[in-house]
């Protein structure tokens, strides 16, 4: 009787322990549940922050290069990389910029006063706004070679050609892959069949068959447009000169764009002056710009988001083309 009761007993003592295990069990992996979920919901807050917060950049850049084409000569508009759109924003706290909102707030709102609410739900958001930082810039895309002035209709526009044969001359890239992004071009323009699609971003242009070492190559220099573009005197930059105004050689480009970097031009008369040379860019160069992307970077403290953003301005009127967003690297 006596093992029989022992026997019980350590029965009895074996299942507790093992009830008690599984509780426990139970319990750790609620409270690892419980907090997970709190992590992505605050995640997932924050990359919503993140997005509004970018939005209200993109809406003040539009303010910025509103405001430039209103203060100008709306007969002869001139942009260059003196104005207040070509300063970069470094990167600071975004608390910065809640400040200065609120000592402005009597003046009116701003598109960041909406924008900054997302960051106005809960007690711990001022502390938050001390942890986020915002960057951003505002880039001319006329200061670039555009895909699209290639093709004039179903053909490649001969001399688009061999200003990009230059270019690729210039930056050391084979002209048979030159030749394979106009082939691709004219096929895509034209439809045919097993044709890739027409490209609207720099990186599709893999489509065509450029490789991943010739984009990352040209990528600074070339731009994807829903037109076709004049290049921009006073922001294009060297190579850029170079391989767009036949007749000059790297060095005057050079020389060029620092002398602009003094006294942008004002006239395609003034750069032919300081060209020295004979020249023809009636029709393929300006002095001001229409398209323009903007950049905006922030940075959270579980989220880092950069967008970009295509923009379109038609004296004051400012829209979006396009707008993309993803993690930063």
């Amino acid at each position: 009787m006596k093992r029989q009761r022992h026997s019980s007993r350590g029965a009895a003592l074996l299942a507790a322990m093992l009830i008690v295990s599984l509780v426990a069990m139970l319990a750790a992996g609620a409270a690892w549940q419980q907090w997970r979920t709190v992590e992505v919901e605050s995640t997932e807050r924050q990359h919503a922050q993140a997005q509004w917060l970018l939005l209200g950049a993109l809406d003040w850049a539009r303010i910025i290069l509103r405001e430039d084409a209103r203060s100008g000569n709306p007969d002869a508009p001139t942009d260059h990389l003196a104005e207040p759109w070509a300063i970069p924003l470094q990167e600071a706290r975004l608390s910065t910029f809640l400040s200065a909102n609120s000592s402005n707030s009597g003046a009116g709102s701003t598109p960041t006063t909406t924008s900054s609410a997302a960051l106005s739900n809960s007690p711990s958001d001022d502390s938050l706004a001390q942890q986020v930082y915002l960057s951003g810039q505002i880039s001319d895309l006329q200061a670039r070679m555009n895909i699209t002035n290639l093709l004039q209709g179903n053909q490649i526009d001969l001399k688009s050609l061999q200003a990009f044969e230059r270019l690729f001359e210039a930056l050391n890239l084979p002209a048979a892959q030159l030749n394979t992004l106009a082939q691709g071009l004219v096929a895509a323009q034209q439809q045919k069949d097993g044709a890739p699609l027409m490209p609207q971003r720099v990186s599709q242009l893999s489509w065509l068959g450029l490789t991943p070492q010739t984009l990352v190559t040209l990528a600074p220099y070339i731009t994807v447009l829903p037109t076709r573009t004049q290049i921009n005197l006073n922001t294009a930059p060297p190579v850029v000169l170079y391989a767009s105004v036949a007749g000059l050689n790297m060095s005057d480009a050079q020389r060029l764009s620092d002398q602009r970097a003094q006294n942008p031009w004002s006239s395609l008369d003034a750069f032919h002056k300081a060209a020295g040379k004979p020249i023809s860019i009636e029709g393929t160069h300006s002095v001001n710009s229409r398209f323009f992307e903007v950049v905006g970077r922030l940075r959270m403290p579980a989220t880092s988001l950069v967008e970009r953003s295509v923009v379109q301005r038609d004296q004051v009127d400012v829209k979006v083309l396009w707008r993309e967003s993803g993690s930063l690297q």
